[in-house]
């Protein structure tokens, strides 16, 4: 079997694509204006069926008992709306208590923090001081060290002058 091939220039295959989706769209506006027709149709409906019983168990009242009622409603709304803001308030007063807590938690965490750093600064001065006696008793054991090296030093030398001397008297003795 034989295929022939067929060339249709590329801007043909365009338009009829597009033509395609212009119908397809036509088509999607009709059916939707189909429903929304028959939507119409249903609330004409229903807003008669409403009218008619509205009209059988309406309930006719003099201008006085209007009032009140009027009066009622009025008042029943401001008191919806006004536990609506306590409601408002209430959540806002739990989350305002909420947040004084976690700040009271978090002073306390950090006075307990500055109360450690305080101990061990505390404790730090304490050993620089000790270590500052230390010290201080070590230069002094120090400086009579030295003291004494000085003095041993000073005999030392003595010694030796004396021993020189001896051993130039010794010497000369030895020569006469």
């Amino acid at each position: 079997m034989a295929f022939i091939e067929i060339r249709v220039p590329k801007m043909k295959l365009l338009q009829a694509r597009q033509w395609r989706r212009r119908k397809e769209k036509e088509k999607e506006r009709g059916e939707r204006w189909k429903a929304a027709l028959v939507n119409l149709t249903e609330m004409g409906s229903n807003i008669d069926s409403l009218q008619r019983l509205l009209v059988k168990k309406a309930v006719f009242v003099d201008d006085e008992s209007f009032a009140k009622a009027s009066l009622i409603s009025e008042q029943s709304k401001t008191i919806k709306s006004l536990e609506q803001r306590v409601e408002t308030l209430e959540r806002e007063l739990d989350a305002a208590i909420a947040a004084a807590a976690r700040a009271r938690s978090e002073k306390r965490q950090a006075e307990a923090a500055q109360r450690s750093a305080e101990l061990r600064a505390q404790d730090i001065t304490r050993e620089l001081e000790n270590t500052t006696k230390v010290f201080k008793l070590h230069m002094e054991e120090l400086r009579s060290k030295q003291e004494e090296i000085s003095k041993k030093e000073s005999e030392i030398k003595v010694l030796e002058a004396i021993i020189q001397t001896l051993s130039r008297n010794g010497s000369s003795a030895g020569d006469d």
